[in-house]
């Protein structure tokens, strides 16, 4: 096998290993570490020895990833206020032409399942994002996590009912769900209090992740009036010069505002029969390496 095989089988199977890893890690920079280090082994490996050079590639990739996925965890426990995955420009395009292929890639990544992943022991995860996520078989998650099938059925189910116990229920037209998230987003870049308690569920919560270093929330603020005042008080105190736009972040509509060419803040939500659910506000800047293409 040449050097140029070698390199070029690596790019062909990237974005899968880049999926893999962001799902177990929700957080880009480390999602790219992990896809580095597979570089260096699988450029490093015995050729005669694999036989499937995508198997080896997501084996590796998978391993390193439950073991960032440990390391990180520890360093969570010291971070200021509430952690968020961090938000990931998403345009599967022709890597997922098929619309229901897309909705399961988009639902993968999206902020509520990623929260919710975060409750999944490593291993747990790992299997709920190769099987749900990528569609793998039982015997090749078993081969890469070095467990037998019926261990690895039985994982996978545990986590199947732990995400869907916990995972929100999404309006199931996408168009209906995209026009709401949008009016939503608007009328909170506006300040519209009227039109936000209107759209707002009325157990509805906001959750703010800037990581001690931006000015945002601690605590999660829960009731609809509550959210509805604070995002009102945060567009009257919008910095001048600051510009908004509507994008893509984990496969559902999102508002991004920059200040100058810096990602500034993302607004993303939740929404089921009909209302708004949940607020995600991201403000720490480390955090905001995936939207560089933006």
């Amino acid at each position: 096998m040449t050097a140029d095989t070698v390199t070029d089988l690596f790019e062909e199977n990237r974005a899968v290993l880049i999926g893999v890893a962001y799902r177990m890690l929700g957080r880009t920079a480390d999602a790219e570490d992990v896809v580095q280090e597979a570089w260096l082994r699988w450029s490093a490996a015995d050729r005669g020895r694999v036989r499937e050079p995508r198997a080896f590639l997501v084996r590796v990739t998978t391993r390193l990833a439950i073991d960032r996925l440990r390391h990180v965890r520890a360093r969570r426990e010291a971070y200021v206020g509430d952690w968020l995955p961090e938000p990931m420009a998403t345009a599967f395009g022709p890597t997922a032409p098929d619309t229901e292929e897309q909705a399961v890639l988009a639902d993968s990544v999206s902020m509520a399942v990623l929260i919710v992943l975060e409750s999944l022991s490593p291993l747990e995860r790992a299997v709920f994002v190769l099987r749900e996520a990528f569609g793998f078989p039982y015997a090749e998650i078993a081969a890469t996590l070095e467990r037998s099938e019926a261990a690895v059925r039985q994982l996978a189910a545990r986590a199947k009912r732990h995400v869907e116990e916990r995972r929100p229920r999404y309006d199931v037209d996408p168009g209906l769900r995209r026009d709401l998230t949008e009016r939503f987003l608007a009328a909170a870049e506006g300040g519209d209090l009227g039109q936000l308690l209107t759209l707002l569920a009325p157990d509805a919560r906001l959750i703010a992740d800037s990581g001690g270093k931006a000015k945002a929330p601690r605590r999660v603020i829960e009731t609809a009036a509550k959210v509805g005042r604070f995002l009102a008080a945060v567009a009257q105190d919008r910095p001048t010069g600051t510009e908004s736009r509507f994008t893509e972040i984990n496969g559902g509509p999102a508002l991004v505002l920059f200040a100058g060419d810096r990602v500034d803040t993302v607004f993303q939500v939740d929404i089921a029969g009909g209302v708004v659910q949940s607020v995600y506000v991201i403000r720490n800047p480390d955090k905001f390496a995936g939207l560089s293409l933006l």
